[in-house]
């Protein structure tokens, strides 16, 4: 019988690699590869992908099975789902988060202004200030619920701020929704977060139709 522990691990490892983009949407993933690469044996290699394609975070290409992509539908619906729970969470923070947590959203957009000029960097910094965020919401449900939303998002090809002039206004959009959060206004957070996310979508959707020009 395969140790759980090596399931479980071989999954993680699999779906990190997918989150940092070490594979992304149309990339083909080979068991015996993945095994190799990760040290462990096939067999808890190919109960994680399994577990993957069950998940929907791998899809089938005749006999192959490739990372998936998200069509036009399919990004509506995360968009619209992640601007619901974010919207809560920032919510929640506004009622909840410690004063030492704001300082730490507030200094983590002074520091990423530093590489606003870089998507990629800039990208992994989105990624931790809205885990910080998440966190500040003190409700493990919701940070749950979160964390599989933001997996699903490695799916998307590319990054909304790679578009030019993208980095700088969302980074003012951060500064908004921590403004609202430190004055407890809920309901502002709640909207300046949602604001925020809508100007994505918009963004994503028009690098998709080729109508904004991407920085990288």
């Amino acid at each position: 019988m395969t140790d759980r522990k090596e399931n479980k691990d071989a999954y993680e490892m699999i779906i990190k690699a997918i989150d940092l983009g070490v594979y992304g949407p149309g990339d083909r993933l080979v068991e015996s590869e993945l095994a190799d690469r990760f040290g462990v044996s096939r067999t808890p290699v190919r109960e994680a992908l399994q577990r993957l394609e069950i998940e929907s975070f791998l899809s089938r290409d005749g006999r192959s099975l490739i990372v998936a992509s998200l069509d036009h539908t399919q990004l509506g619906e995360l968009y619209s789902v992640r601007a619901e729970l974010e919207g809560l969470a920032a919510y929640l923070a506004a009622q909840h988060a410690a004063p030492e947590e704001i300082r730490v959203l507030y200094d983590m957009i002074e520091k990423d202004r530093e590489i606003v000029d870089d998507p990629k960097k800039l990208s992994r910094a989105n990624r931790r200030f809205h885990n910080q965020l998440h966190l500040a919401s003190h409700n493990r449900f919701l940070i749950k619920q979160l964390h599989q939303v933001h997996r699903t998002m490695a799916l998307l090809a590319s990054t909304t701020l790679s578009a030019d002039g993208r980095g700088p206004m969302a980074l003012d959009e951060h500064r908004a929704i921590v403004d609202a959060i430190s004055a407890g206004d809920g309901a502002g957070a709640r909207a300046a977060l949602k604001k925020h996310l809508s100007y994505a979508f918009e963004t994503r959707l028009k690098l998709d139709a080729g109508e904004v020009k991407s920085i990288i």
